[in-house]
């Protein structure tokens, strides 16, 4: 026990030995909590406690193996329970799949999946949807079951048009899957969270098996996942919650913040642990981090420290448009990796959003820097993939509508769309499965002699392959590739594209021979095609990282969460980006943005530059860029501020700089001088406003002492030479916010707020 308790810091120390009653661990980026978590696991063993009643919950694949890996090397032989909340959701599905209508070897839909019978079950319906998509109406439904509204509960909101439609969809969407023996990701939670919260006995039974639970990234739980965490500490309330609120990105997602705010209300005398101390990060990157935080309100406040050496300042910088960014940060790995100060693995480039890193990559291959893209799910996402996979969830679930939608003319066999219609008529009048349907093909009205001949063939061929349906995956995916004739079809084109198809469904047979292999090795694990589908079908976004290959990372913000790198450069750092445009009018999705900055930052071990351009091509425009109003919150002395290119070379005067931003005509702002004389700028002076430098004070306007976001409408304001006045109207966001003042002696003035001297009446 003591050699547990070896090399941790006390607040580590006193978390691990807690034992019973509820634990809060709040703990701070790099501060070691996986860590704690798994040491606390052996803390438990070495106490007596059976390991099937301990129960481990994270978010991705990646933390639940390196959980169970640590795990084993402190307690080997002990075979803790430790999974994604979805797997955890998807394993007790099957044990009790018929308590909610489901078959126990129903079907997991992934996005493409639930977003195709979403479609057609609109379709069917024959209802207007005014425009909406069919990823705005899933996402609506995605989120009334991430609260756990299931369609019965559901109703639309006045004068709410998508809500309507969401009532008249969602009851036929749920009534499709089960039919199909189906669930989307949602589900897999929705169904366990209201059997636990409605049968009393299961309740009682599964919180009798699992009596200590411990949840990592509890900030990110929605509340579904805060139902079922409840329900599994009833009668023994040992919910230990490890998490950050400062770090919860994932509000989009469903996830609730207040279920980590309010935990000490949920549970009374919980004990709360605090990891403040870093382990990862320069004091340089965590002042940075902890300034740039503790502008939120909703948080639990954290004295962030480290111990490590000072290290290099953070860098922030100005580039003249977004390739000379890609350029310069290609650059500077190439010197670091010239000069053997660096690997290409030590380097990270994060964003915002996917699309930016389009001018990343093109730069990277031109200059032949080695890459990864983040994106777990892209090679389970290519159609010949979906297609071979589809088999096999066929030979899973019979029930599979979709599944046989997509294979029963892939490869081409002569089955049109037409036939798979009338198949589809004669199952729903029947209630019976389209397989069900095809057997019954020369009784179905419309379908030729000929084509019921075709579709007799293509029900033959699931029922060879159904023999492989229990044995090991590897045989069930080369039955498919054999049987189904795609092997053939692909190899015998001349297209480069086929024969790439070829390669990719061939290195499908490679990742379900690996799996298998895997299984053998695992006791009690499932090899078979069940358990091989269910682990393709719940692939996180960061399953796809490598941290073997000597390669760049490229990946978004959401992405890296979780990870960390000895550099990261964080582009964009630019109004309407980071933030995103749609926290313009909400303080708490603006907040949520901040946390996903700081998280950004966070990963950053020993070197970190952020960058911002003064003008980028971005969703197919090119525009002025305006800086991030994050980057007036920075702390200057830690940072060095540097700007690669005059902002004469594009074109640009000071004017238009801060010029049109926002919907107020630009002759109507204020023009007020700076705070301390500035010479005149000649025509080859670099203009300062609009750069990380005068956002910093570096040198040209004085940086702005209040945030946009501090004005509010009907505000009492002071102007150094216009006087007091009053806030008519607000409007941006970030930089280019403006604010309407009017002012008793001088009328209504204009202003965009982060280059004003305005300041709210009374404050120094």
């Amino acid at each position: 026990m003591t050699q547990l308790l070896e090399g941790l810091n006390p607040a580590q120390r006193e978390a691990v030995e807690h034992v019973d009653g509820p634990l809060l661990i709040l703990a701070g980026p790099g501060s070691g909590k996986t860590r704690v978590v798994t040491h606390r696991i052996a803390h438990l063993l070495s106490l007596g406690v059976p390991a099937w009643q301990i129960l481990a919950l994270t978010f991705t694949n990646k933390a639940a193996a390196e959980m169970r890996q640590r795990v084993e090397r402190l307690a080997p032989g002990q075979r803790v329970w430790v999974s994604t909340f979805h797997r955890f959701g998807a394993k007790m599905l099957r044990q009790y799949a018929d308590r909610v209508g489901l078959d126990p070897n129903y079907t997991i839909y992934d996005a493409g999946d639930a977003r195709q019978t979403l479609k057609r079950v609109v379709e069917s319906l024959k209802i207007p949807v005014m425009g909406y998509t069919p990823d705005r109406i899933a996402a609506a439904i995605s989120k009334a079951k991430n609260r756990l509204i299931g369609p019965e509960e559901y109703k639309p909101r006045s004068g709410n048009p998508l809500s309507e439609i969401v009532a008249a969809v969602y009851p036929a969407y749920q009534q499709r899957l089960l039919a199909s023996s189906a669930v989307d990701f949602d589900d897999l939670l929705l169904h366990i969270a209201r059997l636990l919260h409605d049968d009393t006995e299961l309740r009682k039974q599964l919180d009798e098996r699992f009596r200590y639970v411990m949840v990592d990234e509890y900030q990110d739980t929605n509340r579904a996942q805060y139902v079922l965490l409840r329900a599994l500490s009833v009668d023994y309330p040992n919910l230990a919650a490890t998490g950050d609120p400062d770090q919860s990105i994932y509000g989009w997602r469903g996830a609730d913040l207040n279920n980590i705010l309010e935990f000490e209300q949920d549970y009374p005398g919980v004990k709360v642990v605090r990891l403040e101390q870093n382990y990862r990060s320069t004091p340089a990157i965590l002042s940075v981090a902890d300034t740039l935080i503790a502008h939120n309100k909703r948080r639990k406040p954290k004295s962030l420290f480290t111990e490590n050496p000072d290290g290099l300042p953070v860098r922030l910088v100005t580039y003249a448009d977004g390739d000379d960014e890609a350029r310069s940060v290609a650059m500077a790995m190439e010197e670091a990796v010239k000069s053997g100060r660096r690997r290409w693995s030590d380097f990270a480039v994060f964003y915002r959003v996917n699309a930016l890193s389009r001018t990343v990559e093109r730069v990277f291959r031109k200059r032949q820097i080695p890459f990864q893209m983040v994106r777990g799910q892209e090679f389970y996402q290519r159609r010949e993939i979906k297609d071979v996979l589809a088999y096999c969830q066929l030979m899973n679930n019979p029930k599979d509508d979709l599944a046989f939608e997509r294979t029963v003319n892939s490869p081409p066999r002569g089955i049109g769309s037409k036939t798979v219609g009338r198949l589809a008529d004669y199952a729903y009048r029947h209630g019976v499965s389209l397989l069900d349907a095809a057997r019954d093909a020369p009784q179905v009205e419309g379908v030729t002699k000929r084509t019921a001949m075709l579709v007799g063939k293509f029900v033959a061929l699931v029922d060879t392959l159904d023999a492989y349906a229990a044995g090991p995956a590897e045989e069930a995916v080369g039955a498919v590739l054999e049987h189904s004739g795609y092997r053939k079809h692909y190899g015998d084109s001349d297209s480069e594209e086929d024969l790439n198809r070829l390669a990719n469904i061939e290195e499908l047979l490679t990742d379900a021979r690996q799996f298998d292999e895997a299984m053998a090795e695992e006791e009690d694990a499932e090899a078979n095609l069940e358990a091989y589908l269910e682990r393709t079908w719940l692939v996180n976004e960061t399953d796809g990282w490598d941290d073997d290959t000597d390669k760049v990372t490229l990946m978004t913000l959401h992405a890296a969460k979780g990870l960390e790198f000895p550099v990261v450069f964080l582009l964009a750092v630019e109004d309407g980006i980071l933030p995103h445009e749609r926290s313009a009018a909400d303080p708490t999705q603006l907040e949520e943005e901040r946390r996903l900055a700081f998280v950004g930052i966070t990963r950053a071990e020993q070197e970190l530059q952020l960058s911002h351009a003064l003008r980028r091509d971005y969703r197919g425009q090119r525009r002025i860029a305006i800086p991030s109003s994050f980057l007036m919150e920075l702390p200057t002395g830690v940072m060095e501020v540097a700007q690669t290119a005059p902002t004469d070379e594009l074109g640009l005067a000071p004017d238009e700089l801060i010029g049109d931003w926002g919907d107020a005509p630009s002759e109507e702002v204020y023009r007020h001088e700076p705070a301390e004389p500035v010479a005149a700028p000649t025509p080859t002076a670099t203009p300062t406003v609009g750069t990380a430098a005068a956002l910093l004070g570096s040198g040209g306007l004085a940086a702005p002492r209040v945030s946009p976001d501090a004005f509010k409408v009907g505000m009492a304001v002071e102007h150094p030479e216009l006087g007091v006045g009053k806030v008519l109207t607000l409007s941006g966001n970030g930089k280019g916010r403006r604010a309407a003042v009017v002012f008793p002696e001088h009328g209504e003035k204009r202003f965009v707020l982060a280059f004003s001297p305005l300041r709210p009446a009374g404050r120094p």
